[in-house]
């Protein structure tokens, strides 16, 4: 309850600033996280993930193997930024000069811790409560208008002062968030919320979450915490028992496998990140990324690794309350910044099978897991696939015998059309030999009657001129000769 009471006070505050403000947050790569607009807190799946966590190898260990966050799931499931420079600088013995010139507000002076409800007073939230019968919405409706009364309209000092106050709420609360009730001044590891999604992701059959708004990015925004109305030590126990008989089959490895960058364009500069090993900073915490533990997770097959032990950034990454000394640790990790700015090392495997590994695994954590029937799944598995490659050599033998045959008779067809073609060419041939000789007999019958045309117009011609002959013959007769005639 706690961690949704949080968020929803930073999601508050955040909708309360002006346009300027929000545009500044957005700036640091914060601006995806509060599209989210709604986490709520899964505690018996959070506790169950927490009991799976081994903190010397800082991987989940289940009876399939190891199981990692990785910067794409950061990046995919919060649209975290996971680039550019390392979160590396000065630790400090003492933090209440620097924060109360800063923040204006007390700080324990043994601790560098600020109350809590200091904090958020400055911030406008004085009844940060829930009360009877309020809605969510409307319960983060009403701590919006408290907040905007308190904060500063305009850029300046005061506007600076109200943004530094909400980041170190912010980082405490949300992304780094500690124990206790007190705010740290430095910002503290583990993304608390990241690993929900990253359970309903690689995990679908706990049956956790409800994918309730498919499509939008970043992850978080498409999935709401199943609602569960066991108590808490219920459903620790079911979960318990879930996760220690979870079908390894079931295990999704590759929640991303396909996925485009469409809409994330924080995707593009994070991707050479991707599935590779390396050391993560927030300061004094230096963190190695054991991704070589989790190879499934790139389609690979697991192979014999070492497996890690604690050593000395563990022991002083984890501590950060009391005094110590001032440390740059830009200095004191540059091997491991240089690791960070070179994307850390990529990620082979020439492994065949995952027995191996997983025999290494059972001896390495001895009555925490059992494997056996992992190893027994897998190879059952290997003899199902063989068996279905044997089924499906026979029906591929099946399918070309009758391709065979189909391509046989179609030959014969083929053969049949080929002597048909061939009859009807010679046919067609006569036809033409035919028509030729027609047209031939055709011309020579017009020229035989263009012949006679001329004949009977040359005829007529000597006609024409007989007659004129005769007439003139008449004309020149004597008039007693006519009248003899007559």
């Amino acid at each position: 309850m706690r961690a949704r009471v949080s968020w929803t006070l930073v999601l508050a505050v955040f909708l309360a600033f002006p346009r300027f403000q929000r545009d500044r947050i957005e700036e640091m790569g914060f601006g995806e996280i509060f599209r989210i607009e709604r986490i709520r807190v899964d505690s018996a799946l959070t506790q169950a993930l927490r009991s799976r966590w081994d903190a010397e190898a800082t991987t989940f260990v289940f009876s399939w193997g190891h199981m990692i966050p990785s910067l794409e799931d950061v990046s995919r499931i919060i649209g975290l930024r996971v680039y550019g420079r390392p979160v590396s600088g000065f630790t400090y013995p003492y933090y209440h000069d620097l924060a109360e010139r800063l923040l204006e507000l007390p700080v324990d002076h043994r601790s560098s811790l600020i109350p809590r409800v200091a904090l958020q007073v400055s911030l406008g939230l004085h009844e940060a409560g829930k009360s009877a019968g309020e809605s969510e919405d409307e319960y983060l409706e009403r701590l919006v208008r408290v907040s905007q009364r308190e904060l500063a309209s305009e850029p300046g000092a005061e506007a600076d002062m109200d943004l530094r106050r909400y980041l170190v709420l912010f980082l405490d609360r949300l992304l780094f968030a500690m124990r206790g009730d007190a705010v740290h001044c430095r910002f503290l590891p583990l993304l608390e919320d990241l690993s929900e999604v990253w359970a309903y992701l690689h995990l679908p059959a706990l049956g956790r979450g409800d994918l309730t708004r498919p499509g939008l990015v970043p992850i978080a925004r498409c999935w709401d915490s199943r609602r569960d109305s066991r108590s808490l030590g219920d459903q620790l126990e079911h979960l318990q028992e879930a996760i220690d008989s979870y079908p390894y089959l079931d295990v999704v490895w590759q929640p991303y496998l396909g996925e485009g960058d469409e809409g994330q364009p924080w995707l593009v500069q994070a991707r050479p990140y991707f599935g590779r090993s390396v050391w993560l900073h927030a300061l004094n915490l230096v963190l190695p990324l054991h991704l070589y533990l989790s190879q499934r997770s790139l389609g690979l097959r697991q192979s014999v690794v070492e497996f890690p032990v604690r050593d000395r950034f563990r022991r002083s990454g984890r501590s950060f309350r009391g005094l110590h000394d001032t440390t740059d640790w830009r200095e004191r990790v540059n091997e491991q910044i240089n690791n960070w700015e070179y994307k850390g090392k990529a990620l082979k495997s020439t492994a065949t099978t995952d027995d191996a590994y997983l025999q290494a695994y059972a001896l390495k954590y001895g009555g925490k897991v059992d494997v056996t029937g992992e190893i027994a799944s897998l190879r059952a598995l290997l003899y199902s696939v063989v068996q279905d490659r044997e089924a499906a050599q026979r029906q591929t033998i099946e399918l070309l015998a009758g391709a065979v045959l189909r391509a046989e008779e179609a030959q014969r067809h083929l053969e049949e059309l080929e002597r048909d073609l061939q009859l009807t060419t010679e046919h067609a041939m006569d036809l033409q030999g035919e028509r030729d000789r027609l047209r031939g007999e055709v011309k020579t019958t017009r020229s035989e009657r263009d012949q006679l045309c001329i004949r009977a117009e040359a005829a007529e011609a000597q006609v024409a001129e007989a007659t004129k002959e005769l007439a003139a013959l008449q004309v020149q007769r004597s008039p007693g000769d006519q009248e003899e005639v007559i």
